[in-house]
């Protein structure tokens, strides 16, 4: 018994030790694509594409294009098509989808998925230029997300260069409209997701923290449109019905509608009402951020808000409320844990500590979709460390990043199309 036991431990530690091994090959030549990675990345921030700039996202989608033909990919554009999701603030026309495939010989399917967009204006690059000040890489939309582009391009060349091809096929998907929320690339990202055995969200890992995310926050909003009648200020104002005193009623009884214990928030953030000063206001808007982490959590939101609605201040007023599901929760699950785990373990090869990221910070994101409909694992933050996203002048990625991040990913495509992660 006990030499049967001896026997089993020692072949446990044979195959720990060989799983732990450094891929020395496969790190050589990572090291060796980081100057090009700098160069993609510097050639990305160069294109100004805000989620508005349809022809700045038309530039950068070309060149993403390109980029992912010359690999050997099979690329394709996608339109935004008929299932686009109409918010309060969704363009007519979101930036078309970079689509890329890249056949194999084994039997996994891995999706990988970046987005294009930034939250930057038109104009501001000539101010604030890419450039590099030491381990710092700085440029607008450089950590969210085109270093996460740059991650896959250049992890699809090192497999390359190294002659790998283990996989079934590897999926890549751009989008263009992830900062207002993808209306157009959702529905692509849940089915795709569904259709793949792993998806990575290229999104950028924290500066403070060296991590993946398993979980990330529901997005939802409620928007408030009041409709009363005008009449002026001075003279006549008992003939109006003011809009703004009701929207602002509206807006006091739900000022409690957060709910630590279920895990929601729901804040006022935008607000408008009237048109001139000596106007009884007739119309009135408002719109609440909401967060939930359960998929239940907006469902919960809507029923409250509609009973609270039925209570008005100027009975003849007319309220109406409408719900946004921009995005739902990431929640962590147990395949989406055991792929992080593993990860851990490939990160330790290079003497790097892995963070898992199961409790939510921050924003929402696309692999959310791509985790809708499947149990498959789905991991985010999967990019390089960044920091700065969405301001103004203090957006950049540390360069020292880029080799243990573009390892671990390349470890992980491989590790999967060979059936090691258990």
């Amino acid at each position: 018994m006990k030499k049967t036991m001896l026997l089993s431990l020692l072949l446990a530690c044979t195959v720990q030790c060989v799983f732990a091994q450094l891929n020395t090959a496969l790190l050589s030549s990572i090291e060796k694509e980081k100057a090009p990675y700098l160069e993609t990345l510097q050639s990305l921030v160069s294109i100004e594409s805000g989620s508005r700039d349809k022809e700045g996202l038309d530039q950068i989608s070309t060149l993403i294009f390109q980029k992912l033909q010359s690999l050997g990919g099979q690329v394709e554009f996608i339109e935004p098509g008929e299932g686009l999701y109409k918010m309060y603030d969704t363009p007519d026309r979101p930036g078309r989808m970079v689509k890329a495939q890249f056949k194999g010989t084994g039997h996994k399917k891995i999706l990988l998925i970046a987005h294009m967009d930034t939250v930057y204006l038109k104009g501001m690059l000539a101010k604030q230029p890419y450039r590099i000040e030491g381990d710092r890489a700085y440029g607008l939309g450089i950590s969210d997300d085109k270093q996460g582009i740059a991650l896959i391009l250049h992890t699809l060349e090192v497999l390359r260069k190294n002659g790998f091809q283990g996989y079934e096929k590897i999926t890549v998907l751009i989008n263009g409209d992830e900062e207002i929320s993808s209306p157009a690339a959702r529905s692509y990202f849940s089915r795709l997701g569904a259709e793949h055995d792993a998806t990575f969200s290229c999104e950028a890992s924290q500066v403070k923290s060296d991590r993946v995310a398993l979980t990330t926050a529901g997005i939802g909003a409620v928007n408030l449109n009041i409709t009363g009648k005008a009449s002026h200020a001075g003279s006549a104002p008992e003939l109006g019905r003011n809009a703004l005193e009701e929207l602002s009623f509206q807006i006091q009884q739900m000022r409690d509608l957060t709910d630590p214990k279920e895990g929601i928030k729901m804040n006022w953030t935008l607000a408008s009402a009237g048109t001139n000063r000596n106007v009884i206001p007739s119309v009135a808007f408002a719109s609440a951020d909401v967060r939930f982490m359960t998929k239940e959590g907006f469902d919960v939101i809507e029923k409250r808000v509609l009973e609270r609605v039925k209570k008005q201040l100027i009975p003849d007023a007319k309220v109406d409320v409408t719900f946004e599901r921009r995005r739902p929760p990431l929640v962590t699950s147990a395949p989406s844990l055991q792929m992080a785990q593993h990860a851990k373990k490939i990160y330790a090869e290079i003497s790097k500590d892995l963070v898992l990221g199961t409790v939510a910070a921050g924003g929402g994101t696309d692999a959310a979709f791509a985790a809708l409909n499947t149990e498959n694992p789905v991991l985010e933050s999967m990019g390089v460390q960044g920091f700065g996203a969405h301001s103004n002048d203090d957006e950049y990625i540390l360069i020292s990043s880029i080799v243990p991040r573009m390892y671990l990913l390349s470890r992980l495509i491989m590790d999967i199309s060979d059936n090691k992660v258990h």
